[in-house]
C-alpha cells in the first residue's frame, strides 16, 4: 500500500522560509504571489493490505517522527 504524507507548518506559526521564498518570487517579478508556506511531501510504501492498520501506523509515524505536531499539521492519503 502506498501512502502520500503532507506536512505543513500550522497556520498560526510564522514561516520564515516561506516568507523568504515569497520575497524572492517578488524580486523575480511574480508580484501576484500573496503568500507562500513551505512544507514536506513524503511517499511511504507499507507492506500491508489492511487499510485500518496502515492508517494507524501512518498516524503513529507522523506523531513520532515525520511531523513536529507542536508547530506542524499533517495529513495523508492511501492508495491500494
Amino acid at each position: 500500500m502506498k501512502a502520500t504524507v503532507y506536512v505543513t507548518i500550522k497556520e498560526n506559526v510564522l514561516d520564515p522560509q516561506g516568507t523568504a521564498v515569497q520575497g524572492a518570487l517578488h524580486s523575480m517579478g511574480f508580484n501576484e504571489v500573496s503568500k507562500v508556506r513551505i512544507g514536506k511531501y513524503l511517499e511511504v510504501e507499507l507492506d500491508t493490505n489492511d487499510r485500518a492498520e496502515a492508517e494507524a501506523k501512518l498516524k503513529e509515524m507522523c506523531e513520532k517522527l515525520l511531523a513536529n505536531t507542536v508547530v506542524e499539521d499533517y495529513r495523508f492519503e492511501l492508495e491500494g
